[in-house]
């Protein structure tokens, strides 16, 4: 997790989330845990929602009450003496919902994604005139806001920072490449911008054809963030708001649905020669 995508309140809910997990599974009550600290039972509970900031004495404290190993005290005492840093999404505050917050966090902390879109391409692949595309007669996003919503998006994107890439695996459906957004020449660019980040070794994208008539994904889009220091977590999104799979038996169950989707959906290469057909029609389409 590196300084430049510092956040301390999606810091505060991994450590938060470890610590609640590392309770339950030493088979310890909230109020027999505040034992181990000397408090009370609420700020157990506010340490493991992430609402007060865990210093690493607390942290180191709790777990080697709960039996942690050496390794994992360390590392999330680690973390924990991260969080009082900036946050790198402040300067589009403004334009992100409270509840898209934690996940813009959390996704500039995390090492791998897997997603799952039915509809659109995902964010971290999106153009600057697919996203701004996207956005018009938008319900939930003013025209005025529009220009800095598209820049936070793109700053969220890390497929191609030297630095720190992410890690990014994803299934879409065939459909998304025939939805023409924005027009033929923004769609064609959009495709290839695809075609420039597959050939990244930190990119993996898999097209869903039509003619796969059930998978794992029709139960609806999902997403799934690994991190290299804290348990992995599920994403779904809804219009208003959002649910975290944290329990670590439905993520697991998650990730055996997203090696399923790649597994059914049309191999690395065949995804390319896929988008490069749709570019060659909508290049003949914007001659004529």
């Amino acid at each position: 997790m590196v300084d430049h995508r510092s956040d301390p309140s999606a810091l505060r809910f991994l450590i938060g989330h470890d610590l609640r997990v590392a309770r339950e599974q030493a088979g310890l009550k909230q109020s027999e845990a505040a034992k181990a600290l000397g408090c009370s039972q609420a700020k157990i509970n506010y340490l493991e929602t992430g609402k007060t900031q865990q210093k690493p004495d607390e942290v180191t404290a709790l777990l080697r009450s709960y039996g942690a190993d050496v390794e994992h005290v360390d590392r999330m005492a680690s973390l924990a003496a991260r969080a009082d840093q900036g946050t790198w999404w402040a300067p589009f505050g403004d334009v992100l919902p409270n509840w898209f917050r934690t996940f813009v966090g959390l996704e500039g902390l995390a090492a791998a994604e897997f997603t799952y879109e039915s509809l659109l391409l995902p964010g971290q692949l999106q153009t600057p005139d697919y996203a701004s595309a996207l956005l018009v007669g938008n319900l939930q996003v003013p025209p005025m806001d529009a220009p800095q919503v598209v820049r936070a998006r793109m700053a969220r994107q890390r497929l191609a920072d030297d630095a720190n890439p992410l890690r990014f695996r994803a299934v879409i459906e065939e459909y998304v490449l025939d939805r023409i957004v924005g027009g033929p020449r923004v769609m064609r660019t959009q495709l290839e911008h695809l075609l420039t980040h597959m050939q990244r070794d930190n990119v993996e994208l898999h097209v869903m054809p039509v003619t796969v008539a059930v998978h794992d994904g029709l139960d609806g889009d999902f997403l799934l963030l690994d991190f290299d220091e804290a348990q992995s977590i599920g994403y779904i999104e809804y219009p208003t708001g959002a649910i975290y799979v944290q329990d670590q038996d439905q993520v697991a169950a998650y990730t055996l649905s997203a090696d399923r989707l790649c597994a059914a959906a049309l191999s690395v290469s065949d995804s390319a020669d896929a988008i490069a057909a749709r570019i060659e029609t909508l290049a003949t389409s914007s001659e004529d």
